[in-house]
C-alpha cells in the first residue's frame, strides 16, 4: 500500500460532525428546506411546534403537582390511623 492510496486523515471536527463542514451544512440545509415544506403543506409551523412543547411542560410540572398533593393526602390519612396505634402499642411495650 502506498502512501497516496490511504485516506486522508480526518479533523476533530469531521470526526465529530461526520462529514466535512461545508457539505454537512448543504445536505442539512437541503432537508430543512423539504421537511419545512411538508410541514407547512400539512399545516404545521415552527411557533406551533414550540407552543406544544411549552404546553406539555407546563401540564407535566401542574399534574406532577396534582400527584404529589394526593400522594401526601395518603399519607397524612395514613397517619391519622398509624401514628396514634404505633404511640399506643410503643407506650405498652414499656409496661
Amino acid at each position: 500500500m502506498t502512501e497516496d492510496s490511504r485516506p486522508a486523515s480526518r479533523s476533530g471536527l469531521e470526526r465529530l460532525l461526520g462529514d466535512r463542514p461545508g457539505s454537512l451544512a448543504i445536505k442539512l440545509l437541503l432537508i430543512s428546506l423539504f421537511v419545512g415544506f411538508v410541514m407547512t403543506a400539512l399545516g404545521f409551523s415552527a411557533a406551533d411546534l414550540a407552543y406544544g412543547v411549552v404546553q406539555m411542560v407546563r401540564d407535566t410540572i401542574k399534574d406532577g403537582g396534582a400527584v404529589f398533593q394526593q400522594l401526601g393526602a395518603y399519607v397524612l390519612t395514613g397517619a391519622a390511623i398509624v401514628v396514634p396505634v404505633w404511640l399506643i402499642l410503643r407506650l405498652l411495650q414499656r409496661r
